[in-house]
């Protein structure tokens, strides 16, 4: 159904906000051979293009590259290491965790805080902040100066694994939407599209949809599809209006996030395209978070008709989030049909 080996490749290659290298320069390796150009903005978005049939006009759709992590802001005379985060963190998360720091050499350490055993009975009823936190090397002082330093980004360590039908990792926020965009545009390597097909590998989304404005107001799209994770919520204590989407149940199309209405155009369009080509799929209304898509639809400089795919997630911004195979497959198949027939749908309707 998937490429699930390729999948954890992607999940795996690190990449914080800002220091996306490793995983664009696998990406880039990947995705040469299925466009006609590639090219690396100033701001590190990689711009993968396949040209189309009408170059008039051009079709955007943006995947970001980084994953959330940490930067090293300073070691102890303990040879402890102190961060700051790079992207949300819900800080109980933390707990109990491996990272590696990517200084002059990988090194792992592992997430410590105080151990409940010498806690204060006042202490053990506050929530963890992220700043309880330190990264123990398990070395000294000089010993760890000789491989780090301040500056260096932090990701967590964590494989993907198969569960049932679904697929486990790090990480997949969003590099799944990396993996459908990547496998989209090999799929579509010896086909038409109508327009031209920008497929933007974004960067430092989770710090603030930066790749994407920078990418959107320099390609200037007509249209322009997110391709990111959404919630699925759909777990035990969760009412029905609370879930957002479902696992399993179908890709989604993004009507609203927190940063985004959707034009409605677009929905309409991807909507129909899917009842035609058969796409079992779920509306998707986030009242919190943003994604590439605002990037996109702010910042093209005469507007671009925007809307996004997005991929029902469990456990979001953990090491432990999860998708479903059919719907990561589905949200393949959706998105190649809406690049593929853009000409085909009555735009000028309002």
């Amino acid at each position: 159904m998937i490429n699930v080996p390729l999948l954890a490749t992607i999940t795996e290659t690190p990449g914080a906000p800002g220091f996306e290298n490793e995983i664009r320069n696998f990406i880039k390796e990947q995705v040469a051979p299925y466009v006609d150009e590639l090219s690396i903005d100033a701001m590190g978005n990689l711009i993968a293009l396949k040209k189309g049939k009408d170059s008039s006009k051009r079709t955007m759709v943006a995947a970001h590259l980084d994953e959330i992590g940490f930067i090293v802001t300073g070691i102890d005379d303990n040879g402890f290491v102190r961060f700051h985060t790079l992207g949300g963190f819900d800080p109980k998360t933390l707990t109990a965790q491996r990272v590696i720091v990517h200084g002059k050499k990988d090194l792992v350490g592992v997430m410590g805080s105080k151990p409940i055993h010498v806690m204060t009975p006042e202490e053990r009823t506050k929530s963890l902040k992220t700043t309880d936190f330190f990264i123990d090397m398990g070395m000294k002082k000089a010993e760890v100066e000789k491989y780090i330093e301040i500056g260096n980004p932090i990701t967590r360590q964590r494989g993907l694994i198969e569960m049932g039908d679904c697929v486990n990792a790090k990480s997949l926020d969003n590099r799944v939407s990396v993996f459908i965009l990547l496998e989209t545009l090999k799929e579509l390597h010896n086909e038409e599209v109508p327009y031209d097909l920008y497929g933007v590998f974004t960067v430092q989304e989770e710090i603030g949809i930066r790749g994407a404005t920078v990418a959107g107001h320099h390609i200037e799209p007509h249209f322009s599809f997110g391709l990111d994770t959404t919630i699925a919520f759909d777990v035990p204590g969760s009412s029905a209006h609370e879930q957002i989407t479902k696992m399993g149940e179908g890709t989604a199309i993004k009507i609203m996030d927190g940063s985004t209405v959707c034009d409605t155009r677009m929905v309409r369009y991807m909507k129909e395209t899917a009842t035609k080509h058969k796409i079992k799929w779920q509306p998707e209304i986030l009242t919190a978070g943003g994604t590439d898509t605002a990037g996109m639809q702010r910042m093209a400089k005469y507007g671009t008709i925007a809307g996004a795919v997005s991929i029902p997630t469990r456990h979001i911004h953990q090491v432990i989030e999860m998708c479903h195979k059919k719907d990561i497959r589905l949200s393949i198949d959706l998105l190649k049909a809406c690049v593929s027939e853009l000409d085909s749908f009555n735009w000028a309707h309002l």
